[in-house]
Formats: structure tokens, sequence, C-alpha cells
């Protein structure tokens, strides 16, 4: 089966360009001019990566992103930023809204092509091993078939990156895992994305889950308050 892959971005040319590279790669391709759009799209085409601008007239990407992560049917969908804006505090505010990489402009076909690549396998690796495996943790009880974790009659659903690092920590209980050791674990070597992206993640899980889950090592890391 084709890998799909939804483009979003106002700019005809992008358009042009990504379709070109990612048709000829093997990809099934979609596009939409604006978030709206997008967001109608992605729920009709159920792509398995999306490819969003962030400067977009009317509703921008991170706006769109934040409505598809609380969009069931897509809250898992790797989601992909395109921007020409460099700064630290733009790719965070990236990963805030649940991108799972960022790639500035002017895009390079070789990056883009391998960081996809790179990026679908991982999802196709971890999707495998997630077989109805129930861990109970304290309070809680994680299911990684679901991407959920319950606590009581009380069930979080976790967009897909905070839920494979807290996976991650719940893989060696009581292991202090450092920052890079969470990055290569959850997004890789191929992906770069800043270390802060990493204390993002763990504010929104303790935003769901409390703050007692998660203990911060100082200087270290962070590992599972057990």
């Amino acid at each position: 089966m084709l890998k799909k892959v939804l483009i979003i971005d106002d700019e005809p040319d992008i358009h042009e360009f990504l379709r070109y590279n990612l048709t000829k790669e093997g990809y099934e391709v979609e596009s939409s001019y604006n978030g709206y759009e997008g967001l109608i799209k992605a729920r009709e085409f159920m792509p398995h990566l999306i490819l969003i601008d962030v400067m977009m007239p009317q509703l921008d990407g991170i706006e769109t992103c934040k409505l598809m992560r609380a969009d069931n049917g897509l809250k898992n969908t790797l989601i992909v930023f395109l921007s020409a804006r460099h700064e630290d505090f733009s790719q965070l505010a990236g990963f805030e809204a649940g991108a799972d990489d960022y790639i500035t402009k002017p895009i390079k076909p070789k990056l883009l092509l391998s960081k996809i690549s790179a990026m679908l396998k991982r999802q196709n690796g971890t999707e495998g091993k997630k077989v109805t495996t129930i861990i109970p943790f304290g309070d809680y009880i994680v299911d990684l078939s679901s991407y959920t974790v319950r606590k009581g009659k009380i069930t979080y659903d976790l967009p897909r990156k905070e839920f494979e690092i807290l996976s991650l920590l719940l893989s060696v209980p009581g292991k202090v895992f450092s920052r890079q050791e969470i990055l290569d674990g959850i997004w890789g070597n191929e992906i770069i994305v800043v270390d802060r992206t990493v204390d993002v993640h763990i504010r929104k899980i303790r935003e769901k889950l409390g703050d007692e889950i998660i203990k911060t090592i100082k200087g270290v890391g962070y590992k599972l308050n057990n």
C-alpha cells in the first residue's frame, strides 16, 4: 500500500516542488492551500504524514496542528512543519502544538525525503510492537495498543510523541534518561530537533497526568517517579 502524504501550504510552487519529489519516490500525494481546507482534506484522505506550512492566511499551521491533535482520527498522524523561520522559539512553538518534526525552507529534497522515510519506518516499527500490551505503573494503567493512560475511571489520550516518551521512561523503571537519550530514542539520529523539545513534551505530560509522575534529575535528565 502506498504511503499517503498531505501537503498544506499556500504557495503553489511549493506544492509543485513537493508533489514532484514525493510522487517520484512512490508516495500518494494530496494538496490543500490553507488550514481549514487542510483539516477537512486530512479527515477525508487520512494521510500517514502531513507537511504543513507555519505561516498561512485564515488558519495558520500552528492552530491547524492543534486542531488535528485534538481530533481522534488525526491525533497520531505524523506532522512536519515547513517554515522559512529558523529561530528556536519558532520550532518550539511547532513542537508545543504537537508537531513531530520541523524543516526550514528552502527545502532540500534529499533531506526531506530522508526524514520522511525515517519517520515512517520508525512509526511502522513502533506500531508493530504495540500489541494490546497493558503495563501497570503505580495508580496508572498504560495501554500501549491504544496510546492511552488510565487512572481509576479517568482515561487520558496522549499525542504520539508524549506517549512514546512516557513509554520510553516506563521501559526501564528507575533509570534516569538524559535529554539526548530521549531525543535519540524518540526522534532518532536522522531527525534534528532542539534539546528543549524534550522539556516541552515532559511539561505537557505533567499537565495531563500530574507533576509527580515524572521526576527531574537536575543536570542529568528525567525518570519516572516511583
